[in-house]
């Protein structure tokens, strides 16, 4: 995909979702991706696709940037979701060779904050519907239909697990999860569906066009042509 078809596929992308109703996304901000934002893109696709050696160059890129240790513990955490235990180990024990490597090169990498302990008290069913519909970008819970009637213990675990368990954790914030989410699944095949909702939760949750469109060029330059043509029908 050339550089005009990129910014093409994004502005169409973009007038679809023009219309996400999150206030977050309402704020007027024509900023680029910061570079931590950036280079969590390639961290995330080449986890998901399971290129190693390309994730090591992405791990290091995202240490020198400003990322921290901890940061990146954490997306690999939140892409276990959505590519998998095995890519997700994968990752985690290329990211510890990295490490054990700057460690011996005396590179000294921040590690970060840890995540804060979740209230005892908290009703994960009820949060984590909460934080599925901020996503879709509605102020209410809808009630359940398709594969969460189907299969009910699947939308349980959703809820409960992904976007309690997980998005609660507040080492990384939801812009951050997001773009770990849609790197993963652009970088996946037959994710449609999934990688659909999440890029209009992206906007939903306060990224805007020029972070998009800067989304889309990152992974045609730093991952393929093919990943980077995102579905933009909804």
């Amino acid at each position: 995909m050339d550089k005009e078809s990129t910014w093409f596929l994004a502005g169409i992308f973009i007038l679809i979702l023009g219309c996400a109703t999150n206030s977050e996304a309402q704020t007027v901000n024509t900023q680029m991706l910061s570079p931590k934002q950036k280079s969590i893109v390639p961290i995330s696709a080449f986890t998901a696709n399971g290129d190693q050696e390309k994730l090591a160059t992405a791990f290091n890129e995202g240490l020198d940037v400003g990322l921290t240790v901890n940061e990146i513990k954490e997306i690999l955490v939140q892409l276990y979701a959505y590519a998998g235990f095995p890519r997700s180990l994968n990752g985690i024990n290329t990211f510890m060779a990295v490490m054990e490597e700057r460690q011996k090169k005396g590179i000294k990498d921040e590690m970060g904050k840890e995540a804060s302990p979740l209230p005892a008290d908290m009703n994960k069913d009820e949060y984590g519907a909460r934080v599925r519909a901020k996503l879709g970008g509605s102020d209410v819970v809808p009630p359940p239909s398709g594969y969460q009637l189907f299969v009910p213990i699947i939308d349980k675990f959703l809820k409960e697990h992904l976007f309690a368990d997980i998005f609660a954790r507040d080492t990384l914030d939801y812009q951050s999860r997001e773009l770990a989410t849609i790197s993963a699944l652009a970088s996946m095949t037959g994710t449609a569906a999934q990688l659909r909702f999440h890029l209009g939760a992206s906007m939903n949750v306060g990224l805007t066009e020029a972070q998009m469109k800067d989304f889309i060029s990152l992974l045609n330059a730093k991952v393929g042509q093919k990943e980077a043509k995102v579905p933009t029908r909804f």
